[in-house]
């Protein structure tokens, strides 16, 4: 084990921590790991190259990541960025969101903005938005998901890749998930996925199963989800 991956191990043991509002406890968690975050979590984080390939950002489009932490996952489409009309980039932390600015700051049509995923509106319509495991993470997430289907135009895509759980998996193991996911503030919550559903009926969703770094013979679920708004 390398040093870094102690640093965020010791870390994720931790847990968030539980006092202050959701920007302040997003801050304390992930400051001392921003540097190291994208990092570590290539290994945690499946699905998220298969989401933008999904998506299929185009050339002049509009979007938007919301809960986007350090800009990593436009680099899986890193060709088309520049032919995007705009590209935001929205998360409540400045410690990974300094990472993300780093990252596209030679990008002159990425824009990185501090703001709350629940609240936050574009001046126009976007013809797509995404969250790559960042639902879990919101305390609101109904609400973010609703801001991100009404900031949409129609025909437009939302996409998203997250944890879960679900009925077929033993009790046992849907407890233990959750208690795992739920000491760093991501809780894991199969009314997600069928929320989704019912915002964006024309949608297709995909459930998959990943292992956990230093955690072998455990496999936890994630799901991918594309919806057009009608």
């Amino acid at each position: 084990m390398s040093l870094s991956d102690a640093r965020t191990l010791w870390q994720l043991l931790r847990g968030m921590p539980g006092d202050g509002n959701h920007a302040h406890r997003l801050e304390a968690f992930y400051g001392a790991q921003a540097a190291d975050y994208d990092r570590f979590r290539e290994r945690l984080l499946p699905g998220r190259a298969e989401l933008m390939e999904w998506l299929k950002p185009c050339p002049g489009e509009r979007v938007v990541e919301l809960g986007a932490g350090t800009g990593r996952n436009p680099e899986f489409i890193r060709a088309t960025v520049p032919a995007l009309e705009k590209l935001t980039l929205v998360d409540l932390c400045p410690a990974l969101l300094a990472q993300a600015f780093e990252r596209w700051a030679h990008a002159g049509n990425v824009c990185v903005v501090e703001a709350d995923a629940c609240t936050w509106r574009p001046g126009v319509p976007v013809d797509a938005v995404y969250f790559s495991y960042a639902l879990t993470m919101i305390p609101d997430w109904r609400a973010a998901m609703e801001n991100a289907v009404a900031m949409l135009r129609p025909g437009g895509r939302l996409a998203v890749v997250d944890f879960t759980v679900t009925a077929r998996q033993p009790r046992l193991a849907r407890s233990f998930w959750r208690k795992w996911f739920g000491h760093d503030g991501v809780h894991l919550n199969p009314e997600h996925a069928a929320t989704l559903a019912r915002l964006l009926p024309r949608h297709e969703l995909r459930e998959y199963r990943t292992t956990m770094p230093y955690l072998p013979g455990l496999t936890v679920p994630y799901y991918l989800f594309l919806g057009i708004k009608g």
